[in-house]
């Protein structure tokens, strides 16, 4: 005879940390990919440009650890980016390469700040500061904490 639960279908439907995290991460991603549309960037195009503006130029690895992303993944999303001439991919030496963002690039980065900023300030105004404040480190600690 099988061992009851102890949980039910019920709870794991209505509490799963998981499921929650992928809904909201789900919905603030279309609210971004919204706003840059005119752009021609997603939002997960965006956020490896900026990494590649900050750090002039990221070593790859370094690049998907930051992202949390899988290295095959990051290797899609940049071939996409190289593709449009947004970024380079540039040896730094024999197994090292690292992303560096184009002149193409940085003035599609620039026309995208704007709409990405109007974006976050909709989203920060609508949750207010102290909520904003707590979701960020809530983020933070929940990343950490998986």
């Amino acid at each position: 005879m099988p061992k009851k639960s102890l949980i039910t279908v019920q709870e794991a439907a209505t509490t799963c940390l998981c499921q929650k995290t992928r809904l909201a991460a789900r919905a603030v991603t279309r609210a971004y990919d919204k706003a840059l549309r005119p752009t021609g960037l997603r939002s997960t195009q965006f956020t490896v440009l900026v990494a590649a503006s900050v750090a002039d130029g990221i070593p790859l690895g370094h690049l998907a650890n930051i992202l949390g992303l899988e290295r095959t993944t990051l290797t899609r999303n940049l071939s996409a980016l190289k593709k449009q001439g947004l970024i380079r991919i540039v040896k730094v030496d024999g197994r090292t390469r690292k992303a560096v963002i184009s002149p193409l690039g940085a003035d599609c980065l620039e026309r995208a700040l704007p709409a990405w900023d109007r974006t976050q300030r909709a989203l920060r105004g609508r949750l207010g500061e102290r909520e904003w404040t707590a979701i960020h480190t809530s983020l933070t600690e929940l990343a950490e904490a998986a």
